[in-house]
């Protein structure tokens, strides 16, 4: 009987040591588990990080290249508008000039400053007879002139000029009502 009492103390010890290392395993994987679930939300998150990262910074391009071409844009723009009131005064001297040398030489002026500025991008308008737009001209006046209808242009006072879409100087108009 005593064998047989050693024999289940040991087969109880055994089975408890069995059971202690089953425990010890259990323990190691689950914190195993843990570590590799928290490596896993550190790894998405910084993944998450490097997207944002990549997006804004390719915001931050499209930005600054936009920024760059509308700079560039808005000084071509000063700058021409600066030149405008040459054209004018040209225009107007041409206007009331009497000696035929010296309106001949207005007039070449006003062309190849005209050729300049077409070659340049800008575009004039405003012509009479033209269907009146608030958007582009600038109404100062209004007039009667059954000839041309109503909206129209009856005179120009100045000369409004554009590059592309953008207006550097509204026409100065009158208006048929």
């Amino acid at each position: 009987m005593e064998e047989k009492n050693v024999i289940e103390e040991t087969v109880s010890e055994e089975a408890v040591q069995t059971e202690e290392v089953k425990e010890t395993e259990s323990k190691e994987m689950k914190e195993l588990k843990e570590q590799l679930e928290k490596a896993e939300a550190e790894r998405v998150a910084t993944n998450d990080k490097y997207l944002r990262m990549i997006a804004e910074y390719d915001n931050y391009r499209k930005r600054s290249t936009k920024e760059k071409e509308s700079a560039y844009a808005d000084a071509y723009c000063d700058a021409i508008g600066a030149i405008l009131p040459v054209i004018d005064n040209l225009e107007r001297a041409l206007a009331y000039s009497e000696g035929e040398t010296l309106t001949e030489g207005v007039k070449m002026t006003l062309k190849q400053f005209e050729d300049t500025m077409e070659r340049l991008g800008m575009k004039a308008y405003g012509e009479r007879g033209d269907e009146f737009d608030p958007r582009i001209h600038n109404a100062i006046m209004q007039t009667e002139d059954p000839e041309l209808g109503e909206n129209r242009i009856a005179a120009v006072m100045q000369k409004g000029y554009c590059k592309g879409d953008k207006i550097i100087r509204h026409a100065m108009v009158t208006v048929t009502g």
